[in-house]
């Protein structure tokens, strides 16, 4: 549908093999005819060149895009692309600034940490915001922004930046929300200010209301669950997901940014509850940096202006509200205690280099080294995980292969202690063999093999020749003879 003059789009040329299709078999190019007219090739979709999910039309390339460039080449699909499994205590690496920080740290790379410029405002409006419950919200920081173009196509850098992270393209608005979230680590909510009634309240759900959701849910919330609300209805599912009835779309023109730090006790288990899961429950359950809220709205600021900027857009000022921001204790590590735990001897120069590798900013002082945790490093609170930090910048690999040394003794039981079974065992290991039969016999084996002429009979035998009990193992084992 929007094929068109001029446009430069992707041509597959006859011998191309294009990704597997619905079936799992490659699609090959082949010379064909196409309404009487020889095919040469074939212009692709993102779809069939399976970059992206958008298959609405051929994929349409920037109007510089070099004619007859290899389309790996100029999508850079050759690129590698790292899967990473991280533990619930390295929720500071959900982002590329984290993965740069672990990286910088293990490798001794510098690390270059992103200047955020402050977006002038030209508007002093301010959403109000009431803080009802700061045992779900610490701190809670928002933007007024007047004007934007919501239909603005998203760049191609993005969509592609945004596709390797394993998330599709949505809208413009939706897409730097998201691309923030990855670039820096956290999830940030987009309403549409014209639906906003009056201000906002955070607070915790009352039993009875309902919210439907950006994903079509309608759910029932109790008291347990955070949410943001307006004067009328609530608005968004606090850390979780956002609302259908402020949901941005093409008809947006003014908008609300929002970026809070959500207490993570108050977000885990929420969004299982309701049988979902998302990036943002993802991430805040874990912990996110409570002290950047405002660089991350102005960094949004930054590509609203870029991508969705018109001449009238207006920006407002931050209303940054810190209602119950956490203060984290120093954590203290003994040198002669990581050794130990450790394995290995450490010197006080060791741990103090390990831990300032992760930018951590230790003091040391008699074989104690104590380090105040950055606003990012929630699993940082006991000396176990400094020694934690330290094995990991120092390298498990480098860890000597110390084997027990514990001697191994064996302990006979006195024969009045062993078990029935354990003699047997010994027995036949002795060549003994055991056998076992019934205590009923013939009474002609007890009167003539064992001399009882009066053995005691059943009174409802198993079998006629089994009506006595025996005296004696002999008429049983002439049998198994």
């Amino acid at each position: 549908p929007n094929a068109r003059v001029g446009i430069r789009v992707p041509c597959a040329t006859v011998g191309a093999e294009l990704p597997p299709g619905a079936d799992g078999k490659p699609f090959q190019i082949k010379l064909g005819q196409l309404r009487g007219v020889e095919s040469q090739g074939m212009l692709c979709s993102a779809s069939e060149l399976k970059v992206s999910d958008a298959s609405a039309g051929l994929l349409e390339l920037a109007p510089d895009a070099p004619i007859g460039q290899n389309i790996r080449e100029h999508l850079q699909l050759d690129d590698t692309v790292f899967t990473l499994k991280l533990t619930p205590n390295l929720a500071h690496c959900l982002s590329v600034l984290g993965v740069a920080r672990e990286l910088a740290a293990l490798t001794g790379a510098p690390l270059k940490i992103p200047v955020i410029a402050p977006v002038a405002p030209g508007l002093s409006e301010v959403l109000p915001v009431h803080i009802a419950a700061t045992d779900l919200c610490g701190r809670f920081s928002g933007r007024v922004v007047r004007n934007v173009n919501p239909q603005a196509p998203t760049p191609a850098w993005m969509v592609d930046r945004l596709a390797r992270c394993g998330q599709r393209s949505v809208s413009a608005l939706v897409d730097i929300s998201n691309y923030v979230m990855f670039e820096l680590g956290r999830p940030t909510h987009i309403f549409d200010l014209e639906k906003i009634h009056g201000g906002l309240h955070v607070r915790w759900a009352r039993p009875g209301e309902q919210l439907t959701l950006l994903n079509g849910n309608t759910v029932a919330l109790d008291a347990q669950v955070g949410v943001i609300a307006d004067e009328h209805q609530v608005e968004s599912l606090a850390g979780i997901m956002g609302g259908e009835a402020t949901a941005v779309g093409d008809s947006t023109r003014h908008i609300y940014v929002e970026a809070a730090f959500w207490w993570p006790s108050a977000v885990a288990g929420r969004s299982r509850r309701f049988n979902f899961s998302t990036d943002a429950g993802h991430r805040f359950e874990r912990g996110v940096d409570p002290a950047l809220t405002v660089a991350h709205i102005e960094r949004i600021s930054q590509l609203i202006a870029e991508i969705c900027g018109t001449p009238e857009t207006a920006f407002g000022l931050v209303d940054d509200q810190q209602a119950a921001m956490p203060q984290p204790k120093a954590v203290t590590l003994r040198v002669a205690r990581a050794a130990k735990v450790i394995g290995m001897p450490l010197t006080p120069t060791q741990c103090v280099d390990a831990l300032a590798r992760l930018g951590l900013e230790p003091r040391e002082a008699q074989g104690l080294i104590t380090v105040q945790p950055p606003s990012y490093r929630f699993d940082l609170q006991i000396e176990e995980d400094l020694i934690e930090e330290v094995a990991r910048v120092i390298g498990f690999d480098h860890l000597p292969h110390t084997p027990p040394h514990a001697p191994v003794v064996a302990k006979l039981r006195p024969e009045t202690q062993r078990s029935p079974f354990a003699l047997r065992r010994s027995l036949a290991g002795l060549g003994y063999q055991e056998t076992i039969n019934f205590s009923f016999v013939d009474a002609r084996w007890e009167h003539e093999l064992a001399g009882n002429p009066h053995p005691i009979k059943l009174l409802n035998p198993i079998a006629s020749q089994m009506g006595v009990m025996r005296s004696s193992l002999m008429g049983s084992l002439i049998q198994v003879a």
